[in-house]
């Protein structure tokens, strides 16, 4: 959650520098006084900047700091897309409706926002025609470049040929914006 800030008697200064709750410096002045301009204005005295040279303290509600902060952290947590890499596993002979399947599945993983890493398998000698693998995951990513771009090109890793796609950033606004739209 929040840092949590020094307030009224936890302060251990014996002069502060005061600011008030608009931002403007008051001053300099030792830290009974600020405590006590401070309950005047029934506001709390808060250090904000305990490290400078005498300490920073600020005169505010911190009651309703504390809960403007954490209103603040719950929407960037409501705002923020966790992206998952989903996975979808081709053999370098696949036939054309098993690639359809799988080009549709990545396309359905791209469109809710995550990343598709694509997986050609190479077993015995297939290993020896790893250009139709490296073929395969060019036609996917021509077949999907409405929705994505190439993050990583195709590259080989011990039997296996691997290539990353993400959604694209574009896609993902226009999505959003459509929800906004739906929901009034």
């Amino acid at each position: 959650m929040t840092k949590d800030y020094r307030v009224n008697e936890e302060i251990r200064a014996r002069e502060v520098r005061v600011i008030d709750p608009s931002g403007n410096q008051i001053g300099i002045m030792p830290l009974r006084e600020a405590l006590r301009l401070a309950e005047e204005r029934q506001l709390d005295l808060v250090e904000i900047a305990p490290q400078a040279k005498p300490p920073v303290c600020k005169l505010m509600d911190y009651g309703k700091y504390k809960y403007e902060q954490s209103k603040r952290e719950r929407e960037a947590r409501k705002r923020q897309r966790i992206i998952n890499v989903k996975e979808v596993k081709l053999r370098p002979s696949i036939e054309e409706h098993d690639f359809q399947i799988k080009a549709r599945n990545a396309a359905r993983f791209l469109r809710d926002g995550d990343k598709v890493k694509a997986t050609i398998m190479f077993r015995g000698r297939e290993i020896m025609h790893t250009e139709l693998g490296h073929q395969l995951l060019v036609r996917l990513a021509e077949q999907l470049k409405d929705l994505s771009i190439v993050e990583r090109q195709p590259k080989l890793e011990g039997k296996n040929m691997v290539m990353i796609l993400a959604p694209r950033p574009d896609l993902h606004k226009q999505e959003v914006k459509q929800e906004m739209e739906e929901r009034g």
